[in-house]
């Protein structure tokens, strides 16, 4: 998901509120712009002068001259190309990233791919109707994302688990909660990631068992008085962190009232909370990762074993902290638990930008060819977009959620990806289902309403320090539907007017005619 570190970044120094402008900048003549970034020269056929003179416009504001942008428009009724600015430049997606990984997945796994768990007992059930299971319960696990969140129901999940194994005899586990996470490698983590993001929740590692999105929730309130302690809580209660709070609480109005910083190093599990909060505030609610996903599981369902009536007398482990692992038992599974298909799956992945979807969906595809790693899978997404027409100088991924700076993409690259999912019927229903609306839901939930794109344009977001990316679809004014991808890079303009010139770029496409604006404008 988006860092939410960013995406308030103000530099008082800049201009907002031209930013803004720029949508109604759409409606009125276009002045001589004092800074002209020029299309490329091939890509301006004489039907599109006003289209290809509106886009130079937007993007001749002088408060974009220092950044880096590269866009492509292209018609997906006859490939025209309709504008083109730095279209095979390299350039830090953020989270358009999953455009590649969504696509890829869906092509090698297939939108109906599932992922199994498994609970296993590793020895006998004695003593009848309140039988000992005389053994370990063993979870076995293969990379389901979903757990505890898709559904928004792990309470009623855990507790239907507990009573199934109630309807098997099980009223006491003898040994151990054993979660074996095998099925993918120990690399948590996205390669590259910044260590300084790893304490929040959208850079969790990930594991082949998961549950809540490997996330917990803290909440930080004022003390009772001015110079005490803030008041911290965590939860779920079995996230296997320890708070280290040094949060005090300053007289109502202070100045650093917000101020609360949270970090976490790589590997620890203690997370360290520094600041103020104000006296009489609301409680700030902060969404960190977990160090082990693998323990948060087996530890949350061993605490829902015990509050539904099973009485299970060893501890909750990671299978690599065994000195040996107990080997998969030939007898079915005590339960089987499969998950909602990929095409649900990527709804969450899209919609919110969730990266755990993102990086488990590239470590399954590696599963899938037999070795489960993130570098077996991104070279399963090489395979398929080559055969697609990404050319390989055009695309080095390194994570599958685009949280990583050494992520780099062409806008051409990310065109042609959409291009070959719209075109191929097995694709295109599920992947343009899962892109955010603008004005409707998502990440495009608050962007382009009241204008021709709400309700029209598709697109996935993208968005982190100094990179903003918007990727999708949009039909034109006279129903023709185009492909876009918008890339903007080091640039030093307050986020919300990168955002604009986004936006202001899209719904001039909605409103796009190929008959001219007088005839377009008349049929609406």
């Amino acid at each position: 998901m988006a860092n939410p570190r960013v995406d308030g970044v103000a530099r008082a120094n800049l201009n907002v509120g031209a930013a803004a402008a720029l949508l109604l900048a759409l409606n009125a003549c276009h002045a001589t712009p004092q800074v002209r970034l020029k299309p490329d020269a091939t890509t301006a056929p004489p039907a599109l002068p006003a289209l290809v003179k509106d886009i130079d416009a937007i993007l001749a504001d002088p408060a974009l001259a220092h950044g880096y942008w590269g866009v492509v428009i292209r018609s997906l009724k006859n490939d025209e190309t309709l504008y083109s600015l730095n279209a095979r430049k390299l350039m830090m997606p953020a989270s358009n990233m999953k455009i590649v990984t969504l696509a890829a997945a869906a092509e090698r796994l297939g939108w109906n791919y599932t992922y199994d768990t498994w609970i296993f007992g590793t020895g006998p059930i004695a003593n009848g109707v309140n039988g000992v299971l005389d053994g370990d319960l063993l979870i076995v696990g293969s990379g389901d994302p979903g757990i505890g969140t898709i559904d928004d129901m792990s309470d009623r999940l855990f507790a239907n688990w507990a009573e199934r194994l109630k309807s098997a005899g099980i009223r006491t586990i003898a040994g151990r909660v054993i979660g074996d996470d095998n099925a993918f490698d120990d690399a948590e983590l996205g390669f590259g990631w910044s260590w300084d993001d790893l304490q929040d929740d959208y850079a969790a590692g990930i594991s082949a068992l998961q549950f809540n999105e490997n996330m917990a929730r803290v909440m930080v309130g004022p003390g009772p008085a001015a110079g005490t302690s803030a008041a911290v809580s965590i939860a779920p209660a079995y996230s296997g962190l320890t708070i280290d709070s040094a949060v005090t609480t300053v007289a109502e109005g202070a100045a650093a009232s917000a101020s609360i910083n949270v970090s976490r190093l790589p590997g620890r599990s203690t997370l360290a909370l520094r600041g103020t909060i104000a006296l009489g505030s609301a409680p700030r609610a902060l969404d960190v990762s977990v160090d082990n996903p693998t323990l948060f599981f087996v530890n949350t369902l061993r605490a829902a074993l015990i509050a539904n009536g099973i009485d299970v007398r060893g501890p909750a482990v990671d299978i690599d902290e065994l000195p040996s692992a107990p080997p998969h038992p030939a007898s079915p599974p005590l339960i089987a638990y499969t998950s909602p298909r990929l095409s649900v799956l990527a709804m969450r992945l899209m919609k919110i930008s969730q990266n755990q979807y993102a990086e488990t969906f590239l470590k399954t595809m590696g599963a899938a060819l037999g070795t489960p790693t993130a570098a077996a899978g991104r070279a399963a997404v090489q395979t398929t977009l080559q055969a697609w027409g990404v050319q390989p100088a055009d695309l080095i991924q390194r994570d599958g959620s685009g949280l990583s700076r050494y992520d780099y993409v062409t806008p051409d690259a990310l065109a042609t990806i959409l291009t070959h999912v719209y075109r191929d019927d097995r694709l295109r229903r599920p992947f343009e289902a899962s892109l955010p609306i603008a004005g409707r839901d998502g990440g495009l939930t608050n962007r382009m309403k009241g204008t021709p794109a709400e309700g029209n344009a598709r697109a996935k977001t993208g968005s982190m320090t100094d990179v903003r990316g918007l990727s999708g679809f949009v039909t034109t004014a006279d129903g023709e539907p185009l492909v876009f991808s918008i890339l903007a890079n080091n640039f030093d303009a307050p986020p919300a007017a990168i955002t604009a010139t986004m936006d202001a770029i899209v719904v001039r496409l909605a409103r796009f005619s190929r008959r001219g604006a007088t005839e377009a404008q008349r049929d609406k």
